[in-house]
């Protein structure tokens, strides 16, 4: 059966969500296997070393830097994740023959890339849930610790009035364990679906791996800056209609990664509202669902 051939049947296939699930646990098996999940080890030890150093400095202080390199950690190890396994799946698909077994079958290509896109979204997910969960039980546990050091250290200064502990406690509580910090791990989660879609796309029409990730890091670098471009590039030298042309025509190309950027606010304790969690999950809604079409028009046109 020749290539077009295959490419016409397959285009006839309805769209199957079982298909895609199989393929998505399929893509996390090989990834998994390709030991990518190594950076899940190099988190906890980080996690666990942050959690209990720093004794000299306030409970306050603490729990911010904990929450801070950890939450750090979580958006390199997402991003790094994402880029680095979309950029291999399709060229070691193609080299091991199984991307044409499967085109075969025949499955639409818009299923392959959907199941593959999924199963790389549910390694990240899984990795940021264990992580999540890591850090939680390390905050829960560091901030009771604090709590009780900071109030002994009050007593033998006989400083423990009622308001002063009362203050302490509340400014634990702010800085320690809550629903903030669970809403920072699922802005670090859409932010790396957004930069693993546009590096699917790039894979899907680079021949090296190695531009694939160098383009998809540049897009991430500029996504993360586009603010600055905004004010340094754009108003100070054209209209006020212009610039917001060009930020629009900015943002449609490079996602602006900054809608995502709510764990400065996280780690100084301020509350997320639920209006910005939903502002956050339609933004990254959105981009994923341009980036995959445009991704599927790519593709199907691609000889394989």
């Amino acid at each position: 059966m020749s290539d077009a051939t295959t490419t016409s049947a397959a285009s006839k296939v309805r769209f199957s969500p079982r298909r895609v699930w199989t393929l998505a646990l399929a893509t996390m098996t090989q990834l998994i296997r390709m030991k990518i999940l190594a950076f899940l080890v190099v988190f906890c030890l980080l996690a666990a070393g942050a959690g209990f150093a720093f004794s000299v400095i306030n409970p306050e202080q603490q729990l911010n830097l904990l929450k801070s390199v950890t939450l750090g950690a979580l958006q390199i190890f997402s991003i790094v994740i994402g880029v680095v396994s979309t950029a291999l799946l399709l060229p070691k698909d193609m080299e091991d023959r199984t991307l044409y077994t499967i085109l075969s079958k025949p499955v639409p290509r818009f299923d392959y890339l959907l199941g593959k896109l999924l199963g790389v979204l549910m390694l990240i997910g899984g990795g940021l849930i264990v992580m999540d969960a890591v850090l939680s039980l390390i905050l829960w546990m560091r901030q009771s610790l604090l709590f009780e050091d900071a109030v002994a250290r009050m007593r033998l200064e006989k400083m423990d009035s009622p308001e002063a502990v009362a203050q302490v406690r509340e400014i634990v509580a702010r800085q320690g364990l809550t629903w903030n910090l669970h809403w920072a791990v699922w802005a670090i989660f859409l932010k790396a679906t957004v930069v693993t879609t546009v590096a699917l796309l790039l894979s899907s029409i680079a021949s090296s791996t190695l531009f694939t990730i160098v383009i998809t890091f540049c897009v991430t670098i500029i996504g993360h800056g586009e603010a600055l471009i905004r004010e340094f590039f754009f108003r100070p030298y054209l209209s006020s209609s212009m610039a917001r042309a060009a930020s629009f025509f900015l943002a449609a190309i490079v996602p602006d990664l900054a809608q995502f950027d709510i764990v400065d606010s996280v780690v100084n304790g301020e509350i997320v509202p639920w209006a910005a969690v939903y502002d956050m999950t339609g933004i990254a809604a959105l981009y994923v669902t341009v980036y995959l079409f445009v991704t599927h028009l790519l593709f199907v046109e691609k000889e394989l």
